[in-house]
C-alpha cells in the first residue's frame, strides 16, 4: 500500500530474471554487465540492461527482500522523491563503478572485465537513509549480550547479498558512496539528478494504477516486520504500548485536575532533569531552571508515523534530549 514504485521494482525485474534463467538463457548475454564492452566497444546500452536485471537468482531474491523492506521510504517521502533518490543513486553508482574498477587495476594490477548484473547499486545506496533515519528498536536479546533489533534482518540480507559474488563489493561500495552523496546533498546532486514533475505525473497516470494496492482493512499496521514472527511481536508491542499510553493519559488527567504535572522523574529517571514539586520541596530559581529543550519536528513526525500521539512524542523527545532511539524505546517499553 502507498508504494507502487517499490511494488514494480519487486515484481518486474524479478519476473524477467526468472524468465531469463529458466526459459530464455540465450538472451542473458544482453543483460551482462560487461565493462570491457562498454569501454572498448562503446556499448553504453549495457549500463542500462546490465544494471537493471539480475542474472543470479540468489541476488534477485535478496535484492527483492531488501526493496520490500525499503518501501517505507516511498511511503515516507512519496513516489517522486523516492524515484529521484533511486535515479540519482543509479547514475552516481555507475560512475563510481568505473572509477573503482580503474583504481583497482592501477593499484593492484587486477583487470576486471565484468561485474554482477542487477539493480544493486541503488539497493545498497538505500542502506544510507535506512541507517541514519530509521529508529533502532530492540526486539530480543541473545545470550544476554547480542541485541536483535527491527533492523537486524535487513543488515543480514545486505551481508548475504554482499557475499554472493566475487566483485559485488565494488557495487556495494559504489552504492554506499552514491547514497551518501545524494543523502547529504553534496554538490547539490539531489537538485540535478531528480525526476521532473511532468514525468512523475505521466507515470502516476499510466503505471501507478497498475501497481497500486488498496490499503488492507483486516490487518493492523505492523511497521517494518518482514516475517510472521516479527509482525506478531510488533502487534504485542503495539497492544502493550496502547495500554501504557492510556495509563499515562489517565495519570496526566488526574495531575491536571489536582493542578500538578506528571512526575516524569518517576517514569523516566535517567533522562528527565526537570525540577518540580514532586522532585523537590522548594521552588527553583529562574537561574537554576534549565531552558526547555528544542524538539525537532522531523523526529516528532517519525514517532507519530510509528503510532504515537504528538503529545507523547514531544514529552519523550524532551525527556531524552532529542535522542530518537531512546525516546522510541521508552515509548515502546512504557
Amino acid at each position: 500500500d502507498k508504494a507502487p514504485l517499490s511494488k514494480s521494482l519487486l515484481l518486474v525485474p524479478s519476473a524477467i530474471s526468472v524468465l531469463l534463467t529458466l526459459l530464455f538463457q540465450h538472451y542473458q548475454k544482453f543483460f551482462a554487465y560487461n565493462l570491457q564492452a562498454i569501454k572498448e566497444d562503446f556499448q553504453i546500452w549495457r549500463l542500462v540492461c546490465g544494471r537493471t536485471i539480475c542474472l543470479d537468482l540468489k541476488d534477485t531474491f535478496c535484492s527483492s527482500l531488501l526493496i520490500y523492506n525499503f518501501r517505507i521510504f516511498e511511503r515516507r517521502y512519496g513516489s517522486r522523491k523516492f524515484s529521484s533518490f533511486l535515479l540519482g543513486a543509479w547514475v552516481l553508482s555507475a560512475l563510481f563503478d568505473l572509477l573503482i574498477v580503474e583504481i583497482t587495476q592501477y593499484i593492484f594490477d587486477i583487470t576486471i572485465n565484468s561485474l554482477p548484473s542487477g539493480f544493486l547499486g541503488p539497493v545498497f545506496a538505500l542502506f544510507v537513509p535506512f541507517y541514519s533515519s530509521i529508529p533502532r528498536v530492540q526486539v530480543a536479546q541473545v545470550l544476554g549480550h547480542f541485541s536483535i533489533t527491527n533492523k537486524t534482518l535487513v543488515y543480514i540480507l545486505g551481508l548475504q547479498l554482499l557475499t554472493s559474488g566475487s566483485y559485488i563489493w565494488i557495487l556495494a561500495l559504489s552504492g554506499l558512496v552514491s547514497g551518501i552523496c545524494y543523502n547529504s546533498s553534496i554538490l547539490k546532486v539531489h537538485q540535478i539528478l531528480c525526476v521532473p514533475s511532468g514525468v512523475a505525473k505521466i507515470f502516476s497516470w499510466t503505471l501507478e494504477p497498475i501497481f497500486s494496492s488498496a490499503e488492507p482493512t483486516n490487518e493492523v499496521r505492523v511497521g517494518m516486520g518482514a516475517t510472521v514472527d516479527i509482525q506478531r511481536q510488533q502487534r504485542m508491542e503495539q497492544l502493550d504500548r496502547q495500554i501504557m499510553m492510556s495509563q499515562v493519559a489517565q495519570m496526566r488527567r488526574q495531575r491536571q485536575q489536582q493542578g500538578g504535572m506528571i512526575n516524569w522523574n518517576r517514569l523516566f529517571p535517567p533522562l528527565r532533569q526537570r525540577h518540580n514539586a514532586n522532585y523537590q520541596d522548594h521552588r527553583p530559581s529562574e537561574q537554576d531552571t534549565p531552558p526547555p529543550t528544542e524538539v525537532s519536528e522531523e523526529q516528532v513526525a517519525r514517532l507519530m508515523e510509528m503510532g504515537f500521539s504528538r503529545g507523547d512524542a514531544l514529552e519523550a523527545l524532551r525527556a531524552s534530549n532529542n535522542d530518537l532511539n531512546v525516546a522510541t524505546n521508552f515509548l515502546l517499553q512504557h
